[in-house]
């Protein structure tokens, strides 16, 4: 594969401006606290800001892709989404001097895709509601939910890897890169191919068929698994990587004391799992169709995240039962009061304001303050991480995130 002298240029010339970036003191600086942070040992709270509507952020083109080569535009893609986020809404992101050129995997999935119809209020965003059509009512349905099967393809990784290297391997460190970290949610994948509302009340009416289908999905999970450790797929998870639906992953607990570089294991990395449609599920029940099966995925990590939207205050007692757990998530519907309660400091909180703050007119930052300044107050005494994330939309007034980032920071950095 050969790049044009312009596709080169206009990549060079993004990845010389993400060396200079990464040169700044303050990234070591905020490295050293995501490892404090990740410790669970006392210090301010952390912000950052992932899931960004990228088709409203754009400036005076400062997210147009110039280059022609397709998997050149992927890469502009990447150096110039990096620049914009330090330039406008930093918080506590780490801009590092490498880039990762992502190993070339291919991966047969569950055999199974969701029927669903769609309905787009924006054709820009990807952020969509969908209806799912039914596809599992029996016990015979459930052999739809194939085993995958991988194959790496070390040729294509090595070429990807090569021709990243040859643009601009010598103002970026590039290195090759495989499975990181991996959101494992089966009961995201379940309702897609079940429906929803047919699958709660399963949980009452079928159970047995409901543990069928868990038992079948996990253990698809489990040999996917298997699988990249049987193809050395693996890779450190401790750095600038999110985990979760949460911050970054630098820690000094991880990789383990016996670590071999040229075989990541999953008890060298950070691990995660949820069951968001559990909203309104009892603790009992969300033990006995989730957690239960979760924890044979979790168990196998070093350090572990749990949730993503579902409030989980209630739920602290079950939640104990998971091996290396670190930090839950404090969604926009958990009871802060309680979550600090019934935690105790055991864990790091990890807070999500609501994103629809963005898509209120007009824009209201004195709300967006206050907001966070209630929850800061109620986990004072806790580790705490801010994590503003799906944002679906800023009505196209990207200075909004801009805004909201520079007032977190602000209130993180005033709280006692």
């Amino acid at each position: 594969m050969k790049v044009s002298e312009k596709d080169k240029s206009i990549l060079r010339r993004l990845a010389e401006r993400q060396a200079e970036i990464a040169s700044l003191p303050i990234h070591k600086e905020k490295a050293t606290e995501w490892t404090r942070h990740n410790a669970n040992k006392p210090g301010r709270p952390l912000v950052w800001i992932n899931e960004i509507p990228w088709h409203e952020m754009d400036v005076n083109g400062e997210l147009e892709l110039q280059t022609s080569d397709s998997y050149c535009r992927e890469i502009e893609q990447t150096l110039r989404r990096t620049i914009y986020q330090w330039n406008h809404l930093p918080a506590d992101m780490v801009v590092d001097a490498k880039f990762y050129s992502p190993l070339v995997i291919q991966d047969t999935g569950f055999g199974i895709d969701e029927d669903v119809e769609v309905v787009q209020t924006d054709a820009k965003n990807n952020i969509i509601s969908r209806n799912f059509h039914s596809q599992i009512d029996n016990e015979k349905d459930l052999e739809k939910i194939k085993t995958p099967v991988l194959i790496h393809d070390e040729e294509a990784s090595e070429q990807n890897y090569q021709l990243t290297l040859e643009i601009f391997g010598d103002l970026l460190s590039v290195e090759k890169i495989g499975i990181v970290h991996r959101w494992f949610a089966p009961w995201d994948e379940l309702i897609r191919w079940w429906d929803v509302q047919k699958a709660l009340l399963d949980l009452v009416m079928r159970p047995e068929l409901v543990h069928q289908a868990m038992e079948r999905l996990v253990n698809a999970h489990l040999s996917r698994l298997q699988q990249w450790r049987d193809l050395n797929l693996l890779s450190s998870t401790n750095g600038n990587h999110r985990v979760g639906s949460g911050g970054l992953g630098y820690t000094n607990e991880l990789p383990q004391k016996d670590f071999d570089p040229a075989r990541v294991r999953t008890i060298d990395q950070w691990g995660c799992a949820t069951a968001q449609i559990f909203c309104d599920v009892s603790p009992d029940m969300h033990e006995e169709f989730a957690l239960q099966y979760e924890r044979r995925w979790l168990e196998q990590f070093g350090l572990t995240y749990y949730g993503c939207c579902e409030p989980l205050h209630n739920k602290i007692d079950i939640l104990k039962s998971i091996p290396n757990l670190r930090k839950i998530s404090m969604s926009p519907w958990a009871d802060v009061a309680k979550m600090v309660e019934n935690t105790n400091g055991q864990y790091i909180l990890s807070h999500k304001p609501n994103p629809a703050i963005f898509a209120v007119a007009p824009w209201n930052s004195q709300q967006a303050r206050k907001n966070l300044v209630e929850v800061l107050e109620q986990t004072k005494n806790n580790t705490v991480e801010v994590i503003m994330k799906d944002i679906s939309t800023v009505r196209y007034e990207p200075q909004r995130l801009w805004e909201w980032s520079e007032i977190a920071m602000n209130v993180v950095q005033s709280v006692e």
